[in-house]
Protein backbone atom coordinates (compact mmCIF):
# COMPACT_ATOMS: atom_id res chain seq x y z
CA UNK A 1 0.00 0.00 0.00
CA UNK A 2 1.90 3.66 -0.75
CA UNK A 3 2.37 5.95 1.80
CA UNK A 4 -0.30 8.03 2.88
CA UNK A 5 -0.61 11.73 4.43
CA UNK A 6 -2.67 12.54 7.16
CA UNK A 7 -4.64 14.82 5.55
CA UNK A 8 -5.75 12.09 3.10
CA UNK A 9 -8.56 10.17 3.15
CA UNK A 10 -7.05 6.40 4.19
CA UNK A 11 -8.75 3.68 2.22
CA UNK A 12 -8.71 0.16 2.81
CA UNK A 13 -8.48 -0.25 -0.70
CA UNK A 14 -5.64 2.24 -1.44
CA UNK A 15 -4.94 5.70 -2.14
CA UNK A 16 -6.18 5.12 -5.83
CA UNK A 17 -9.76 4.33 -4.24
CA UNK A 18 -9.80 8.09 -2.48
CA UNK A 19 -9.95 11.40 -3.46
CA UNK A 20 -7.62 13.75 -2.14
CA UNK A 21 -8.15 15.64 0.93
CA UNK A 22 -7.64 19.81 1.52
CA UNK A 23 -7.71 20.31 -1.91
CA UNK A 24 -10.88 22.97 -2.01
CA UNK A 25 -11.76 25.64 0.88
CA UNK A 26 -15.42 27.17 1.64
CA UNK A 27 -14.32 30.04 -1.14
CA UNK A 28 -13.24 27.65 -4.06
CA UNK A 29 -16.11 25.23 -3.22
CA UNK A 30 -19.32 27.96 -3.14
CA UNK A 31 -17.45 28.78 -6.48
CA UNK A 32 -17.86 25.48 -8.21
CA UNK A 33 -21.45 24.88 -6.96
CA UNK A 34 -22.70 28.78 -8.41
CA UNK A 35 -20.65 28.61 -11.42
CA UNK A 36 -23.14 25.43 -11.95
CA UNK A 37 -26.12 28.02 -11.76
CA UNK A 38 -24.52 29.63 -14.87
CA UNK A 39 -25.97 33.12 -13.29
CA UNK A 40 -25.38 34.87 -16.93
CA UNK A 41 -27.11 32.00 -18.60
CA UNK A 42 -30.34 31.91 -16.28
CA UNK A 43 -30.58 35.62 -16.33
CA UNK A 44 -30.30 36.11 -20.03
CA UNK A 45 -31.12 32.72 -21.31
CA UNK A 46 -33.85 31.28 -18.63
CA UNK A 47 -35.66 34.47 -17.33
CA UNK A 48 -36.65 35.92 -20.83
CA UNK A 49 -37.75 32.42 -21.99
CA UNK A 50 -40.08 32.02 -19.08
CA UNK A 51 -41.49 35.70 -19.55
CA UNK A 52 -42.46 34.46 -22.95
CA UNK A 53 -43.17 31.59 -22.74
CA UNK A 54 -45.23 30.68 -19.46
CA UNK A 55 -47.08 34.39 -19.57
CA UNK A 56 -46.07 34.55 -15.78
CA UNK A 57 -45.68 38.78 -14.38
CA UNK A 58 -44.23 37.44 -11.27
CA UNK A 59 -40.99 35.58 -12.01
CA UNK A 60 -39.84 37.02 -9.39
CA UNK A 61 -42.00 36.29 -6.55
CA UNK A 62 -41.50 32.33 -7.98
CA UNK A 63 -38.04 32.47 -7.30
CA UNK A 64 -38.69 33.68 -3.60
CA UNK A 65 -41.35 30.90 -3.56
CA UNK A 66 -38.73 28.29 -4.71
CA UNK A 67 -35.31 30.34 -2.23
CA UNK A 68 -37.89 29.10 0.23
CA UNK A 69 -38.24 25.64 -0.53
CA UNK A 70 -34.61 24.92 -1.63
CA UNK A 71 -34.09 26.70 1.69
CA UNK A 72 -36.35 24.75 3.26
CA UNK A 73 -34.72 21.57 1.66
CA UNK A 74 -31.36 22.84 2.71
CA UNK A 75 -31.83 22.23 6.31
CA UNK A 76 -32.09 18.37 6.23
CA UNK A 77 -30.01 18.19 3.65
CA UNK A 78 -26.79 19.80 5.67
CA UNK A 79 -27.47 18.57 8.52
CA UNK A 80 -27.29 15.03 6.62
CA UNK A 81 -23.97 16.36 5.16
CA UNK A 82 -22.60 16.36 8.92
CA UNK A 83 -23.25 12.48 8.82
CA UNK A 84 -22.18 11.11 5.43
CA UNK A 85 -19.38 12.51 3.43
CA UNK A 86 -19.48 10.65 -0.22
CA UNK A 87 -19.04 11.97 -3.65
CA UNK A 88 -21.86 9.96 -4.05
CA UNK A 89 -23.92 12.63 -2.42
CA UNK A 90 -27.76 12.05 -3.29
CA UNK A 91 -27.12 8.43 -3.63
CA UNK A 92 -25.32 7.99 -1.14
CA UNK A 93 -28.20 10.02 1.27
CA UNK A 94 -30.81 7.76 0.10
CA UNK A 95 -29.10 4.62 0.13
CA UNK A 96 -28.30 5.58 4.40
CA UNK A 97 -32.12 6.45 4.54
CA UNK A 98 -34.20 4.12 2.39
CA UNK A 99 -31.46 1.30 2.01
CA UNK A 100 -28.98 0.28 -0.75
CA UNK A 101 -31.40 -1.01 -3.08
CA UNK A 102 -33.43 2.90 -3.41
CA UNK A 103 -29.49 4.33 -3.45
CA UNK A 104 -28.56 2.28 -6.19
CA UNK A 105 -31.85 3.13 -8.28
CA UNK A 106 -31.10 6.91 -6.97
CA UNK A 107 -26.74 6.48 -8.12
CA UNK A 108 -28.17 5.88 -12.25
CA UNK A 109 -30.75 8.43 -11.96
CA UNK A 110 -28.32 10.85 -10.80
CA UNK A 111 -25.37 9.51 -13.03
CA UNK A 112 -28.26 10.44 -16.15
CA UNK A 113 -29.59 13.60 -14.79
CA UNK A 114 -26.31 15.27 -14.05
CA UNK A 115 -24.81 14.04 -17.77
CA UNK A 116 -27.97 15.31 -19.40
CA UNK A 117 -27.64 18.81 -17.80
CA UNK A 118 -24.18 18.78 -18.79
CA UNK A 119 -24.06 17.32 -22.25
CA UNK A 120 -26.98 19.69 -23.16
CA UNK A 121 -25.09 22.69 -22.25
CA UNK A 122 -22.88 21.89 -25.42
CA UNK A 123 -25.45 22.93 -28.28
CA UNK A 124 -26.04 26.16 -26.91
CA UNK A 125 -22.26 26.75 -26.29
CA UNK A 126 -21.53 25.64 -29.75
CA UNK A 127 -24.65 27.47 -31.28
CA UNK A 128 -23.65 30.72 -29.69
CA UNK A 129 -19.63 30.43 -30.30
CA UNK A 130 -20.61 30.31 -34.21
CA UNK A 131 -22.96 33.31 -33.99
CA UNK A 132 -20.10 35.10 -32.26
CA UNK A 133 -17.27 33.36 -34.97
CA UNK A 134 -19.92 34.87 -37.37
CA UNK A 135 -20.59 38.33 -36.53
CA UNK A 136 -17.16 38.92 -35.59
CA UNK A 137 -14.51 37.51 -37.40
CA UNK A 138 -16.64 36.49 -40.57
CA UNK A 139 -15.97 32.58 -39.79
CA UNK A 140 -19.22 30.48 -40.43
CA UNK A 141 -18.84 27.36 -39.00
CA UNK A 142 -21.17 24.21 -37.70
CA UNK A 143 -22.00 24.67 -34.14
CA UNK A 144 -20.60 20.86 -33.23
CA UNK A 145 -16.86 22.36 -34.47
CA UNK A 146 -16.74 24.34 -31.24
CA UNK A 147 -19.21 22.57 -29.22
CA UNK A 148 -16.43 19.43 -29.67
CA UNK A 149 -13.13 21.73 -28.68
CA UNK A 150 -15.46 22.34 -25.58
CA UNK A 151 -15.64 19.11 -24.64
CA UNK A 152 -11.68 18.65 -25.27
CA UNK A 153 -10.88 21.35 -22.74
CA UNK A 154 -13.16 20.13 -20.14
CA UNK A 155 -12.38 16.93 -20.29
CA UNK A 156 -8.43 17.69 -19.96
CA UNK A 157 -9.48 20.25 -16.99
CA UNK A 158 -11.81 17.95 -15.66
CA UNK A 159 -8.29 15.16 -14.92
CA UNK A 160 -6.94 17.96 -12.83
CA UNK A 161 -6.80 18.96 -9.04
CA UNK A 162 -9.98 20.33 -8.23
CA UNK A 163 -8.51 23.22 -7.04
CA UNK A 164 -7.25 24.77 -10.20
CA UNK A 165 -10.60 23.90 -11.38
CA UNK A 166 -12.14 25.90 -8.76
CA UNK A 167 -10.10 29.13 -9.67
CA UNK A 168 -10.87 28.76 -13.29
CA UNK A 169 -14.96 28.64 -12.08
CA UNK A 170 -14.22 31.24 -9.93
CA UNK A 171 -12.29 33.97 -12.19
CA UNK A 172 -15.57 33.09 -14.85
CA UNK A 173 -18.28 33.51 -12.28
CA UNK A 174 -16.79 36.35 -10.57
CA UNK A 175 -16.80 38.58 -14.16
CA UNK A 176 -20.27 37.13 -14.86
CA UNK A 177 -21.96 38.43 -11.83
CA UNK A 178 -20.14 41.91 -12.02
CA UNK A 179 -21.99 42.20 -14.88
CA UNK A 180 -24.91 41.76 -14.24
CA UNK A 181 -24.65 43.83 -11.20
CA UNK A 182 -24.12 46.52 -13.62
CA UNK A 183 -27.10 45.75 -15.97
CA UNK A 184 -29.16 45.53 -12.77
CA UNK A 185 -28.07 48.97 -11.77
CA UNK A 186 -29.29 50.47 -14.78
CA UNK A 187 -31.85 48.82 -14.95
CA UNK A 188 -33.09 50.19 -11.79
CA UNK A 189 -31.11 53.66 -12.28
CA UNK A 190 -33.24 54.10 -15.84
CA UNK A 191 -36.83 52.48 -15.26
CA UNK A 192 -39.36 51.94 -17.98
CA UNK A 193 -42.35 54.16 -18.14
CA UNK A 194 -43.59 52.64 -15.09
CA UNK A 195 -41.23 53.39 -12.76
CA UNK A 196 -39.42 51.12 -10.11
CA UNK A 197 -43.00 48.92 -9.58
CA UNK A 198 -43.28 45.98 -7.31
CA UNK A 199 -46.07 44.82 -9.09
CA UNK A 200 -44.33 41.33 -10.22
CA UNK A 201 -43.87 40.68 -6.20
CA UNK A 202 -47.89 40.49 -6.16
CA UNK A 203 -49.31 36.95 -5.51
CA UNK A 204 -51.97 37.77 -8.35
CA UNK A 205 -49.54 38.10 -11.12
CA UNK A 206 -48.80 34.41 -10.48
CA UNK A 207 -52.24 33.29 -12.03
CA UNK A 208 -52.08 31.84 -15.48
CA UNK A 209 -51.74 28.42 -17.62
CA UNK A 210 -47.99 28.53 -17.40
CA UNK A 211 -47.29 28.59 -13.72
CA UNK A 212 -46.64 24.91 -13.47
CA UNK A 213 -44.04 25.10 -16.48
CA UNK A 214 -42.74 28.43 -14.65
CA UNK A 215 -41.80 26.62 -11.62
CA UNK A 216 -39.99 23.68 -13.41
CA UNK A 217 -38.18 26.71 -15.02
CA UNK A 218 -37.34 28.50 -11.83
CA UNK A 219 -36.28 25.07 -9.52
CA UNK A 220 -33.80 24.70 -12.68
CA UNK A 221 -32.12 27.83 -12.13
CA UNK A 222 -31.36 26.77 -8.70
CA UNK A 223 -29.67 23.47 -9.78
CA UNK A 224 -26.20 23.67 -8.62
CA UNK A 225 -26.05 24.41 -4.95
CA UNK A 226 -26.68 20.68 -4.30
CA UNK A 227 -23.42 19.41 -5.86
CA UNK A 228 -21.57 20.58 -2.80
CA UNK A 229 -21.57 17.27 -1.00
CA UNK A 230 -19.73 15.73 -4.01
CA UNK A 231 -17.04 17.68 -2.90
CA UNK A 232 -17.43 16.35 1.02
CA UNK A 233 -14.01 13.77 0.95
CA UNK A 234 -12.50 16.84 -0.86
CA UNK A 235 -12.88 19.17 1.90
CA UNK A 236 -10.70 20.08 5.13
CA UNK A 237 -13.80 19.86 7.37
CA UNK A 238 -16.43 18.08 5.63
CA UNK A 239 -18.76 18.79 8.55
CA UNK A 240 -18.77 22.51 8.39
CA UNK A 241 -17.86 23.44 4.90
CA UNK A 242 -20.47 21.76 2.74
CA UNK A 243 -23.57 23.03 5.13
CA UNK A 244 -21.98 26.70 5.22
CA UNK A 245 -21.48 26.67 1.35
CA UNK A 246 -25.23 25.06 0.79
CA UNK A 247 -26.98 27.71 3.05
CA UNK A 248 -24.83 30.32 1.25
CA UNK A 249 -25.48 29.47 -2.30
CA UNK A 250 -29.62 29.22 -2.02
CA UNK A 251 -29.39 32.49 -0.43
CA UNK A 252 -27.20 33.86 -2.81
CA UNK A 253 -28.96 32.33 -5.94
CA UNK A 254 -32.30 33.24 -4.52
CA UNK A 255 -31.88 36.79 -4.08
CA UNK A 256 -29.63 37.36 -7.42
CA UNK A 257 -32.04 35.64 -9.41
CA UNK A 258 -35.04 36.99 -7.96
CA UNK A 259 -33.55 40.76 -8.13
CA UNK A 260 -32.62 40.42 -11.72
CA UNK A 261 -35.94 38.98 -12.56
CA UNK A 262 -37.41 41.80 -11.11
CA UNK A 263 -35.26 44.63 -12.74
CA UNK A 264 -36.02 43.03 -16.17
CA UNK A 265 -39.58 44.10 -15.38
CA UNK A 266 -38.74 47.01 -14.05
CA UNK A 267 -36.56 48.29 -17.08
CA UNK A 268 -39.40 47.20 -19.88
CA UNK A 269 -42.33 48.12 -17.87
CA UNK A 270 -44.46 45.19 -15.75
CA UNK A 271 -47.36 46.00 -17.99
CA UNK A 272 -45.06 45.61 -21.40
CA UNK A 273 -42.35 42.94 -19.97
CA UNK A 274 -44.05 39.85 -21.59
CA UNK A 275 -44.84 41.33 -25.15
CA UNK A 276 -40.73 42.50 -25.02
CA UNK A 277 -40.12 39.55 -24.27
CA UNK A 278 -41.89 37.89 -27.06
CA UNK A 279 -40.70 40.76 -28.95
CA UNK A 280 -36.85 40.07 -28.23
CA UNK A 281 -37.02 36.26 -27.20
CA UNK A 282 -33.33 35.32 -25.59
CA UNK A 283 -31.93 38.73 -26.90
CA UNK A 284 -34.08 40.50 -24.53
CA UNK A 285 -31.58 41.20 -21.46
CA UNK A 286 -28.99 42.21 -24.36
CA UNK A 287 -31.44 44.38 -25.83
CA UNK A 288 -32.16 46.17 -22.93
CA UNK A 289 -28.62 46.54 -21.56
CA UNK A 290 -27.38 47.88 -24.96
CA UNK A 291 -30.47 51.01 -24.75
CA UNK A 292 -28.60 52.05 -21.38
CA UNK A 293 -25.18 50.59 -21.61
CA UNK A 294 -23.84 50.83 -25.53
CA UNK A 295 -22.82 48.00 -27.65
CA UNK A 296 -19.22 47.31 -26.46
CA UNK A 297 -21.04 46.47 -22.86
CA UNK A 298 -23.12 44.11 -25.17
CA UNK A 299 -20.80 42.21 -26.42
CA UNK A 300 -18.54 41.81 -23.65
CA UNK A 301 -21.71 40.30 -21.77
CA UNK A 302 -22.22 38.17 -25.16
CA UNK A 303 -18.96 36.88 -24.90
CA UNK A 304 -19.22 36.29 -21.30
CA UNK A 305 -22.57 34.52 -21.59
CA UNK A 306 -20.19 31.85 -23.61
CA UNK A 307 -18.16 31.69 -20.85
CA UNK A 308 -20.52 31.43 -18.42
CA UNK A 309 -21.77 28.51 -20.19
CA UNK A 310 -18.59 26.91 -19.79
CA UNK A 311 -17.84 27.19 -16.73
CA UNK A 312 -21.26 25.57 -16.18
CA UNK A 313 -20.35 22.62 -18.39
CA UNK A 314 -17.08 21.70 -16.26
CA UNK A 315 -19.52 22.24 -13.28
CA UNK A 316 -21.38 19.67 -14.31
CA UNK A 317 -18.78 17.44 -15.37
CA UNK A 318 -16.66 17.32 -12.20
CA UNK A 319 -19.66 16.39 -10.74
CA UNK A 320 -20.73 13.84 -12.83
CA UNK A 321 -17.03 12.19 -13.03
CA UNK A 322 -17.32 11.90 -8.96
CA UNK A 323 -20.91 10.26 -8.88
CA UNK A 324 -18.83 7.88 -11.46
CA UNK A 325 -15.92 7.29 -8.89
CA UNK A 326 -18.46 6.72 -6.28
CA UNK A 327 -20.31 4.31 -8.33
CA UNK A 328 -17.23 2.19 -9.19
CA UNK A 329 -15.66 2.31 -5.71
CA UNK A 330 -19.18 0.86 -4.66
CA UNK A 331 -19.35 -1.64 -7.36
CA UNK A 332 -22.21 -0.03 -8.92
CA UNK A 333 -20.37 0.50 -11.98
CA UNK A 334 -16.88 -1.43 -12.94
CA UNK A 335 -14.29 -0.95 -10.46
CA UNK A 336 -11.92 0.79 -13.01
CA UNK A 337 -14.01 3.41 -12.79
CA UNK A 338 -13.87 4.19 -8.91
CA UNK A 339 -10.28 5.32 -9.48
CA UNK A 340 -8.20 8.16 -9.21
CA UNK A 341 -5.26 9.51 -10.77
CA UNK A 342 -1.99 9.23 -8.89
CA UNK A 343 -1.05 12.89 -9.96
CA UNK A 344 -3.81 14.64 -9.29
CA UNK A 345 -5.82 12.37 -7.08
CA UNK A 346 -9.08 13.59 -9.51
CA UNK A 347 -11.54 10.81 -11.11
CA UNK A 348 -9.53 10.40 -14.47
CA UNK A 349 -11.43 7.61 -15.40
CA UNK A 350 -14.92 9.05 -14.60
CA UNK A 351 -14.12 12.34 -16.04
CA UNK A 352 -13.01 9.82 -18.88
CA UNK A 353 -16.30 8.68 -19.40
CA UNK A 354 -18.26 11.88 -18.98
CA UNK A 355 -16.43 13.01 -21.74
CA UNK A 356 -16.91 9.99 -23.93
CA UNK A 357 -20.95 9.60 -23.26
CA UNK A 358 -21.20 13.76 -24.36
CA UNK A 359 -18.79 13.13 -27.27
CA UNK A 360 -21.33 10.53 -28.40
CA UNK A 361 -24.64 12.31 -28.05
CA UNK A 362 -23.23 15.20 -29.50
CA UNK A 363 -21.93 13.90 -32.34
CA UNK A 364 -25.48 11.99 -32.70
CA UNK A 365 -27.18 15.66 -32.67
CA UNK A 366 -24.39 16.42 -35.09
CA UNK A 367 -24.65 13.94 -37.88
CA UNK A 368 -28.77 14.30 -37.93
CA UNK A 369 -28.29 17.81 -38.40
CA UNK A 370 -29.63 18.62 -41.63
CA UNK A 371 -30.47 22.59 -40.89
CA UNK A 372 -28.35 25.19 -42.58
CA UNK A 373 -25.47 26.99 -39.85
CA UNK A 374 -27.08 29.37 -37.88
CA UNK A 375 -30.65 27.44 -37.59
CA UNK A 376 -30.66 26.40 -33.31
CA UNK A 377 -33.07 23.84 -34.15
CA UNK A 378 -30.18 20.91 -33.50
CA UNK A 379 -28.26 22.57 -30.49
CA UNK A 380 -30.61 24.62 -28.63
CA UNK A 381 -33.98 23.49 -29.37
CA UNK A 382 -33.11 20.00 -29.25
CA UNK A 383 -30.15 18.88 -27.40
CA UNK A 384 -29.83 22.03 -24.97
CA UNK A 385 -33.99 22.12 -24.41
CA UNK A 386 -34.02 17.83 -24.36
CA UNK A 387 -31.65 17.14 -22.01
CA UNK A 388 -31.66 19.97 -19.99
CA UNK A 389 -34.97 19.20 -18.87
CA UNK A 390 -34.54 15.68 -18.74
CA UNK A 391 -31.61 16.56 -16.21
CA UNK A 392 -33.75 18.99 -13.84
CA UNK A 393 -36.05 16.55 -14.12
CA UNK A 394 -34.07 13.90 -12.60
CA UNK A 395 -32.76 15.94 -10.01
CA UNK A 396 -35.89 17.16 -8.84
CA UNK A 397 -36.70 13.93 -7.90
CA UNK A 398 -33.66 13.01 -6.27
CA UNK A 399 -34.48 16.36 -4.03
CA UNK A 400 -38.00 14.86 -3.42
CA UNK A 401 -36.34 11.54 -2.62
CA UNK A 402 -34.09 12.75 -0.61
CA UNK A 403 -35.94 15.05 1.78
CA UNK A 404 -37.67 11.16 2.94
CA UNK A 405 -34.36 9.28 3.00
CA UNK A 406 -32.90 12.16 5.83
CA UNK A 407 -36.63 11.72 7.65
CA UNK A 408 -35.67 8.21 7.50
CA UNK A 409 -31.90 8.01 8.08
CA UNK A 410 -32.35 10.40 11.53
CA UNK A 411 -35.41 8.44 12.57
CA UNK A 412 -33.88 5.06 12.36
CA UNK A 413 -31.03 6.39 14.67
CA UNK A 414 -33.60 7.40 17.12
CA UNK A 415 -33.05 10.91 16.68
CA UNK A 416 -36.01 11.99 15.14
CA UNK A 417 -37.10 14.31 18.77
CA UNK A 418 -34.08 15.97 18.53
CA UNK A 419 -34.05 16.42 14.65
CA UNK A 420 -37.38 17.34 14.72
CA UNK A 421 -37.74 20.49 13.02
CA UNK A 422 -35.10 19.87 10.44
CA UNK A 423 -37.24 16.56 9.75
CA UNK A 424 -40.18 19.13 9.41
CA UNK A 425 -38.18 21.09 7.47
CA UNK A 426 -37.77 18.08 4.95
CA UNK A 427 -41.12 16.89 4.96
CA UNK A 428 -42.33 20.42 3.73
CA UNK A 429 -39.86 20.68 1.60
CA UNK A 430 -40.01 17.03 -0.21
CA UNK A 431 -44.16 17.91 -0.58
CA UNK A 432 -43.13 20.85 -2.37
CA UNK A 433 -41.06 18.97 -4.61
CA UNK A 434 -43.54 16.30 -5.31
CA UNK A 435 -45.76 19.14 -6.57
CA UNK A 436 -42.78 20.60 -9.09
CA UNK A 437 -41.97 17.10 -9.84
CA UNK A 438 -45.87 16.26 -11.40
CA UNK A 439 -45.95 19.43 -12.82
CA UNK A 440 -42.52 18.69 -14.42
CA UNK A 441 -44.24 15.31 -15.94
CA UNK A 442 -47.65 16.66 -16.72
CA UNK A 443 -46.37 19.66 -18.78
CA UNK A 444 -43.16 17.89 -20.17
CA UNK A 445 -44.59 18.81 -23.79
CA UNK A 446 -44.30 22.43 -23.31
CA UNK A 447 -40.94 22.21 -21.56
CA UNK A 448 -39.19 20.36 -24.74
CA UNK A 449 -41.49 22.24 -27.17
CA UNK A 450 -43.28 19.13 -28.31
CA UNK A 451 -46.97 18.94 -29.25
CA UNK A 452 -49.03 16.76 -26.51
CA UNK A 453 -49.20 13.82 -28.84
CA UNK A 454 -45.41 14.26 -29.33
CA UNK A 455 -43.72 10.80 -28.22
CA UNK A 456 -40.95 12.82 -26.34
CA UNK A 457 -43.65 14.24 -23.99
CA UNK A 458 -42.74 10.41 -22.47
CA UNK A 459 -39.53 9.45 -23.91
CA UNK A 460 -37.56 12.35 -22.70
CA UNK A 461 -39.05 11.65 -19.25
CA UNK A 462 -39.14 8.10 -19.48
CA UNK A 463 -35.39 8.50 -19.44
CA UNK A 464 -35.16 9.15 -16.06
CA UNK A 465 -37.71 6.53 -15.24
CA UNK A 466 -35.85 3.55 -17.20
CA UNK A 467 -32.26 4.89 -15.43
CA UNK A 468 -34.36 4.65 -12.18
CA UNK A 469 -35.84 0.99 -12.67
CA UNK A 470 -31.77 0.00 -14.18
CA UNK A 471 -30.84 0.79 -10.57
CA UNK A 472 -33.16 -0.40 -8.71
CA UNK A 473 -32.90 -3.93 -10.62
CA UNK A 474 -28.97 -3.41 -10.25
CA UNK A 475 -29.28 -3.05 -6.18
CA UNK A 476 -31.72 -6.22 -5.98
CA UNK A 477 -29.33 -8.21 -8.12
CA UNK A 478 -26.53 -7.11 -5.91
CA UNK A 479 -28.47 -7.98 -2.94
CA UNK A 480 -29.05 -11.35 -3.70
CA UNK A 481 -25.99 -12.23 -5.50
CA UNK A 482 -23.35 -9.75 -3.58
CA UNK A 483 -24.84 -9.02 -0.39
CA UNK A 484 -21.46 -7.62 0.81
CA UNK A 485 -21.25 -5.20 -2.21
CA UNK A 486 -25.19 -4.27 -1.73
CA UNK A 487 -24.53 -3.62 2.25
CA UNK A 488 -21.51 -0.94 1.29
CA UNK A 489 -23.72 1.16 -1.08
CA UNK A 490 -23.57 4.46 0.05
CA UNK A 491 -20.98 3.90 2.96
CA UNK A 492 -18.23 4.98 0.63
CA UNK A 493 -14.81 5.48 2.30
CA UNK A 494 -16.39 4.15 5.71
CA UNK A 495 -17.38 0.85 4.18
CA UNK A 496 -13.18 0.44 3.44
CA UNK A 497 -12.07 1.84 7.24
CA UNK A 498 -15.04 -0.96 8.25
CA UNK A 499 -13.45 -3.50 6.44
CA UNK A 500 -10.38 -3.06 7.69
CA UNK A 501 -11.61 -2.84 11.63
CA UNK A 502 -12.94 -6.02 10.56
CA UNK A 503 -9.86 -7.76 9.05
CA UNK A 504 -7.42 -6.29 12.45
CA UNK A 505 -9.90 -8.08 14.49
CA UNK A 506 -10.34 -11.54 12.90
CA UNK A 507 -6.11 -11.14 12.78
CA UNK A 508 -6.32 -10.38 16.16
CA UNK A 509 -8.56 -13.34 16.44
CA UNK A 510 -6.63 -15.83 14.55
CA UNK A 511 -3.14 -14.96 17.11
CA UNK A 512 -5.13 -15.73 20.28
Amino acid sequence: MLTERTSDISTYKGQERALRADRIGTAGLLLSVLAASAPLMVVAGVMPTTYQVMDIVGQPLLFVVLGVIMALFSVGYAEMSRHVHNAGAFYAYIARGLGGTAGAGASFVALVAYSAMQTGIYGIFGFEVAGLLAQHAGLTVAWWIPALFALLVTGVLGALKIDLNAKVLGAVLLVECALILVFDYSFAADPGAEGVSLHAFDPATLAGAGLGTALCFTAASFVGFEQAPVYAEETSRPQTVVARVMYLAVGIVAVFFALSSWLIGVASGPSQVLAEADKQGPGLIFFLSEARLGSVFADLLHLFFVTGMFASMLSFHNVVARYAFAMGREGLLPSAVGRTARSSGAPAVGSLLQSVVALVVVAAFAVTDDKPVGDPTAPVLRLFAWLGNVGALGIILLMATASAAVIAFFSRRGAAAAQAPRLACAALAGAALVVILVYAVKDFDVLVGASEESLLSLLLPGTIALAALVGLVHGAVLRRRRPQTHARIGLGNEAFRLEQAAASRNAEGDRT
